[in-house]
């Protein structure tokens, strides 16, 4: 592949292994804060900046980790193809490599692919700070000459060396663009060929690894060659990580560790969150009831104050839980500890068919599942890649938890928060042993339901712990937030509007009877018989028979029908259906949830045994259309994503049916 002649700006690409400070590095020139975490394939999509180089501007583009040109999953083969020819920049201009100085052995393997792929390449050589605890450092200047191309040590953390890098790489740019063309080609690496670049890269970092002792005991560089017992310990882990993994990774206490950590977080979520929910919701009760004394057009106040207002205000007073979830799992994100947890849960998903790489997908799954499928595109097997693209809707993510929130609000005391917590956490493991279950019963049918049998082995390299960057936490705490509110508000907006007008409309002015009725009593029953005798209500007659065996009515089965567009709808739809105003929306739908009872009847519709079904029938219902289209675009068709959606639909319905109606048998209801 040629080089293009003309280019607007000089195009950089950042290449690496995972782990080896390539998006800190990207994150540090950008100012972005992109998300940085711990383990590989956690990049599924580019970044792309400008960034100024002496005189001019040039593209950085920032790639998902690789650790060869020769790709083993579907998300490398995208990140090669795209290095060797981007669709719209085309070959790179320049190759930054960036390389752990303390795992030479390893990260040289890219970079000699692509000097020999005939890349022009600058080696960032980072991680100096750990090579240096274990008494060694790198001799650049050796490194240079036995690569072949330049060589800067950076910390992507203080900056200190990027300018450098930076300088050095505009000059080298200038250097080819004016005296030659390279040619690129495709590699044909044989297992031979792998084997000896191993043995030169073993050479090499014999070569080019002193001992501090000795550099300042003035050994000369030039004339020094390390042992062999010397290079292996350079390569040795961090001592603190080893004392921290010989708890965080026992075979009893590590899984005690992790469970206690999810527990801590999740309780976190209710007992955090108390004042923060308290005073979005009186904002918005304020808000609903200024507009509504504003507007005096009946049906525009009413459509702008109990629709639009309270419809939005009812969803987003969940997301301080959100703020927190993401917060709290950004710090072990960012710590290496979720790493560990790859390698907990390995064995135990071993037994479903699948290993620790499927935990990253997973773990992405408690916020989205769009994402995370998209990140299952690391998995290089196959059948496992299907199989957790299959299992991952049943992740409880972060759209589910603002309908846990009021649910688990209904079953329990709001001043016992740690209750709530515990709760949540178990229906979050309940929605892990979901899945796991669920996944072994199709690894058993692998063959006609995937179309795929074959089997892989899972390695993973662990990353010494961090303290986490506070404020990448925080930043990319605040993107994940705003883009769940960018993804939920339209939709909650657009559904409100449409739910109000089938909830208002016809009978909009209906007659009740007023005698001994204080003025908002009457508002109340006026608002009870609009919504009695509105086109929601006749909907609801089509699906009453469907809701009767699961203790329901119509009016949550419009609501449980609305939420198929995006889960959190359920809520607001609810608080519609219900005519929730007042001045604190949760307590105010709260009650009326509390209150709510069949027609011509004193039976109520909500107990904590059709809530608890409730909760299951959102553990497993597949209600978020976004999810099947993405399904369809990495599964390669309609057949998996139809049957996920038939399935869970089918499952979800089953099992809300035997929990309701066996929690009543028992005696709750």
């Amino acid at each position: 592949m040629i080089k293009p002649a003309v280019k607007v700006k000089p195009f950089i690409t950042l290449v690496g292994p995972p782990n080896s400070g390539k998006t800190t590095l990207f994150n540090y020139i950008s100012g972005s804060n992109n998300k940085t975490v711990n383990y590989p394939g956690s990049t599924v999509s580019y970044s792309l900046i400008n960034v100024k180089l002496d005189d001019r501007e040039a593209v950085l583009l920032d790639s998902p980790g690789i650790i060869s040109l020769i790709p083993n999953s579907p998300d490398e083969l995208v990140a090669i193809d795209a290095l060797y020819s981007h669709s719209k920049f085309g070959t790179p201009d320049l190759v930054i490599a960036t390389v752990d100085a303390s795992q030479l052995s390893r990260h040289l393997l890219v970079v000699k692919q692509m000097i020999r792929a005939g890349f022009t390449v600058i080696v960032a050589l980072t991680m100096n700070d750990i090579l240096e605890r274990k008494g060694f450092l790198i001799d650049t200047h050796s490194l240079e000459i036995e690569l072949g191309c330049k060589v800067c040590k950076i910390d992507g953390k203080t900056g200190n060396g990027i300018n450098d890098l930076l300088r050095r790489g505009s000059k080298w740019i200038n250097e080819i663009t004016n005296e030659t063309k390279v040619e690129r080609h495709d590699l044909n690496e044989t297992t031979e060929t792998l084997l000896e670049i191993f043995d030169e890269i073993e050479g090499i970092e014999e070569r080019v690894l002193l001992k501090i002792t000795d550099v300042k005991n003035n050994v000369q560089a030039a004339n020094y060659k390390l042992k062999i017992n010397n290079t292996s310990e350079s390569r040795s882990l961090d001592n603190i990580s080893l004392q921290i993994d010989r708890i965080v990774l026992h075979k009893y206490w590590g899984l005690l560790v992790f469970f206690l950590s999810m527990s801590l977080l999740f309780t976190s979520i209710f007992w955090l969150a108390l004042p923060l929910m308290d005073l979005v919701d009186e904002s918005f009760a304020a808000l609903s009831s200024i507009a509504g004394s504003f507007i005096t057009t009946t049906w525009l106040s009413d459509l702008v104050a109990d629709g639009l207002i309270s419809g939005l205000g009812s969803v987003v007073i969940f997301l301080p839980q959100i703020v927190i979830l993401f917060f709290l799992l950004g710090l072990l994100e960012d710590s290496g500890y979720l790493a560990r947890g790859a390698m907990l849960i390995d064995k135990p998903l071993s037994k479903i068919g699948l290993n620790g790489r499927s935990f990253v997908p997973m773990l992405s799954g408690f916020a989205c599942a769009i994402p995370a499928m998209m990140a299952a595109r690391t998995i290089p097997n196959k059948r496992e890649r299907l199989l957790t693209i299959f299992i991952l809707p049943l992740m409880s993510c972060s759209a589910r938890l603002p309908v846990y929130a009021l649910l688990i609000g209904f079953l329990l005391p709001i001043d016992q928060a740690w209750l709530g917590g515990l709760l949540l956490a178990g229906i979050y493991l309940f929605s892990v042993l979901s899945s796991s279950l669920v996944a072994g019963i199709i690894n058993k049918f692998s063959k006609k339901v995937l179309r795929a049998d074959d089997s892989s082995s899972f390695i993973l390299e662990l990353p010494t712990y961090k303290v986490p960057k506070l404020r990448a936490v925080i930043n990319n705490t605040t993107q994940s937030s705003w883009s769940y509110l960018k993804k939920a508000g339209p939709v909650i907006l657009a559904f409100s509007a449409v739910l109000w007008f089938l909830t208002y409309f016809p009978n909009t002015s209906p007659e009740v009877q007023a005698a001994g009725l204080t003025p908002d009593q009457v508002e109340e029953q006026v608002a009870i018989e609009r919504v009695a005798t509105s086109y929601a209500s006749e909907l609801g007659k089509f699906i009453q028979p469907v809701m009767e065996p699961i203790g329901m009515d119509w009016r949550v089965g419009v609501s449980l029908i609305s939420a198929f567009a995006a889960r959190e709808v359920f809520v607001s739809s609810l608080a519609l259906i219900f005519k929730v105003t007042g001045e604190a929306l949760q307590a105010s739908l709260l009650s009326s949830m509390r209150n709510a009872t069949f027609k011509d009847s004193d039976q109520k519709i909500f107990t904590p045994a059709t809530v608890i079904g409730l909760i299951v029938f959102f553990v497993f219902a597949l209600q978020c259309l976004s999810t099947v289209a993405v399904a369809k675009q990495e599964t390669g068709g309609w057949r998996i994503p139809l049957i996920q959606l038939g399935a869970y639909t089918v499952i979800a319905y089953g099992l809300m049916f035997i929990t309701v109606n066996g929690l009543r048998f028992l005696g709750i209801s």
